[in-house]
């Protein structure tokens, strides 16, 4: 799980290009970092890429923290 949540800091920090050295598995995407809507699809999209998963809309939804995407990708990588 470790590996999975630095691999999920990198994208954030990527996609929001921001220094994601403050990120941690409860830092909330809307608003601890200010990311829009567009900015949400990008992140889901960046993870379905990097880990080469499907996340649902449905579970796409329940993904307000990046505890929430390490989860969820966790979960689609089983």
């Amino acid at each position: 799980m470790e590996n999975t949540f630095e691999i999920v800091k990198a994208v954030v920090a990527e996609v929001l290009k921001i220094d994601g050295e403050g990120i941690t598995m409860e830092t909330r995407f809307i608003e601890d970092l200010k990311a829009d809507s567009m900015d949400q699809f990008f992140l889901i999209d960046g993870f379905c890429e990097k880990f080469d998963i499907d996340i649902t809309d449905e579970a796409a939804r329940s993904i307000h923290t990046v505890g929430d995407a390490v989860n969820a990708i966790t979960e689609a990588l089983k």
